[in-house]
């Protein structure tokens, strides 16, 4: 037995090379595969079925015919056994020609099918070995795409998590940048606020040596100007001691040019520009009747001021409040203004006469009383004209003035009445309680005129005050009623006074000092000893120097609420406050 050299057929296409790709690989698979050569049968056809014309011998076919008709089932059985025995021929002659003809059909006869071909064992190992080398490369193929995609999913992972990476690195970069630049423009703030801060201080110091040296030449240019103002100063108190010494010779003169007295006998003590400002003032109140409020249509009106005037405390809320309620009640609206104005003045006045006057609390709220009284004039500045008419009808010596009886006839009932003298149980009213509240009555006076609120103006302040106190000394006598009313507006306002008029104040006292106390001692008995020791004293204790009790809350805490109240009242209507009149 002969052996053959076996060789098995490998495809060159498939060596490797060192610059493959996946499609390259797959294609080189695909046309090794289409190479190799199909599988030969074990069998080879047999001879039959490889030569002869098939069309030579005709397929023959006998069909049996049956005739259901009821004619032929009467036929004889000799007929039916011929009629069986007589057989057709078909030729599938044009059938094959028609297959011939058609060029839709395969010619079989090219390529003849042996079944049971005989082939020799060699062939049949090569054929084997062929199949299992071809499933050999099959699968190698498929094992090497299977792992060149799962390479290639790993490459696809490993870039993605590259470029994650990558971008988490630009971001952490960015924020490094971030913060960089943040710490960067920081130092730069720092640096410029310092050296912002070293030109502010260097700028500072600069003003600082102008502003001295500007203070330097303006203290030269006061000491020069103070030294001349004293000079000038020795000169005025010089001629102003002489003039003050002449008009207070002439204390007990009357400046009545064109006044005439009420009653006769009666001699009036006054100065005329005093008398002229009482004569206006009292025609205008004299223009409401005096009972005014006994009517049923404005009683309950002057019930209301009266109301309000009665709840009048000493403390900042409470003239708060009543400033308030009595502006509200002149506004015009329930009561013609000129009424609401008398009642008002009438109802403050009284004030005396409702409330304890020799009590220590009749200062303090003397005090909160001026404080309403130049709140409420403030807004309605006719209120002001009926209050000092309602002084002057109570207290003549609010204008100032004084009326002498020049004999015991002309000191009857009328005199009495007109001094100022009130009845009490049908009777006169004793000197005692006249003093009492002549004091009282000067004390509210003189509680209106020093009351002062920073950016407030007064209508009658410490400028009439001023007045008021030169025009007692020159025209009114020295006795006791004098003494006493000097001695409350003293108390009341001489704080103020002093510290706005200062030396010239102390003129002032020194007159009174030098000519009025000596003229009440001259006297004698007619003058009680009081009066005289009361003025003595508050030259000796200088009681000017010292603040009166109540004037402290008025002056600092009111003087910032009613200021707001005011500014804010004066901001909603749009305008200042103006006369009625106008």
């Amino acid at each position: 037995m002969a052996f053959a050299g076996l060789e098995l057929r490998y495809p060159r296409a498939l060596d490797p090379r060192p610059s493959w790709t996946l499609g390259d690989v797959l294609t080189d698979a695909l046309e090794a595969t289409r190479r190799s050569a199909p599988p030969t049968p074990l069998k080879q056809p047999p001879e039959w079925a490889s030569g002869g014309n098939m069309r030579e011998k005709a397929f023959v076919m006998r069909v049996e015919e049956e005739d259901h008709s009821e004619e032929e089932d009467d036929t004889s059985d000799e007929d039916a056994g011929a009629l069986a025995t007589t057989g057709a021929r078909f030729s599938c002659n044009d059938l094959e020609s028609g297959f011939e003809d058609s060029g839709d059909e395969i010619n079989c006869s090219s390529t003849p099918y042996h079944l049971m071909e005989k082939r020799s064992l060699e062939k049949s190992i090569l054929l084997e070995l062929e199949l299992e080398h071809h499933l050999k490369i099959q699968e190698e193929v498929r094992s090497k795409l299977s792992s060149l995609e799962v390479c290639h999913q790993n490459e696809i992972q490993r870039t993605v998590s590259a470029f994650a990476r990558l971008q988490k690195y630009a971001e952490s970069r960015k924020e490094v940048d971030r913060r960089l630049d943040v710490q960067f423009h920081r130092k730069i703030a720092e640096v410029l606020d310092k050296h912002l801060s070293l030109v502010q201080r260097d700028h500072e110091q600069k003003s600082q040596i102008v502003e001295r040296r500007i203070r330097d030449d303006a203290a030269v240019e006061e000491a020069k100007k103070k030294d001349q103002s004293m000079k000038e100063e020795k000169v005025n108190q010089e001629r102003t001691r002489k003039e003050a010494e002449n008009s207070v010779l002439h204390a007990t003169t009357v400046n009545s040019i064109g006044v005439k007295s009420e009653l006769p006998g009666i001699k009036v003590f006054a100065d005329s520009i005093a008398l002229e400002a009482e004569s206006r003032r009292r025609a205008l109140h004299d223009q409401v009747p005096s009972n005014i409020h006994l009517s049923k249509e404005y009683s309950q009106y002057s019930r209301q001021i009266g109301k309000s005037i009665g709840k009048l405390t000493p403390t900042t809320d409470s003239v708060k409040a009543r400033a308030s309620e009595l502006i509200k009640a002149l506004d015009g609206q329930d009561c013609p203004h000129l009424i609401a104005c008398r009642l008002f003045a009438d109802k403050m006045i009284s004030i005396v006469k409702t409330r304890n006057t020799k009590d220590k609390t009749f200062g303090p709220l003397a005090f909160a009383c001026g404080y309403v009284m130049l709140l409420v004039t403030n807004q309605v500045p006719d209120a002001m004209d009926y209050l000092l008419a309602e002084f002057h009808k109570v207290c003549m010596y609010t204008v100032p003035k004084h009326l002498h009886a020049l004999n015991a006839q002309a000191r009857n009932s009328d005199y009495y009445r007109l001094i100022g003298y009130q009845e009490e149980d049908e009777k006169s009213q004793s000197t005692e309680s006249y003093l009492v509240n002549v004091v009282a009555y000067v004390k509210l006076y003189a509680a209106m005129i020093q009351t002062e609120i920073k950016g407030m103006p007064h209508p009658h302040g410490l400028a009439e005050g001023w007045k008021w106190l030169a025009m007692f000394l020159n025209t009114l006598p020295a006795i006791t009623a004098t003494a006493f009313a000097l001695h409350a507006f003293l108390k009341m306002a001489g704080f103020a006074l002093y510290k706005k008029y200062g030396s010239q104040f102390m003129k002032i006292l020194d007159v009174i000092s030098r000519r009025f106390i000596p003229a009440l001692k001259e006297q004698g008995v007619k003058v009680q000893a009081e009066a005289i020791s009361s003025l003595q004293n508050y030259l000796d204790d200088k009681v000017y120097l010292e603040e009166p009790e109540g004037r402290y809350l008025a002056q600092h805490l009111l003087s910032q609420v009613f200021i707001e109240d005011d500014q804010h009242r004066t901001a909603t209507s749009g305008r200042a406050p103006v006369s009625w009149r106008e």
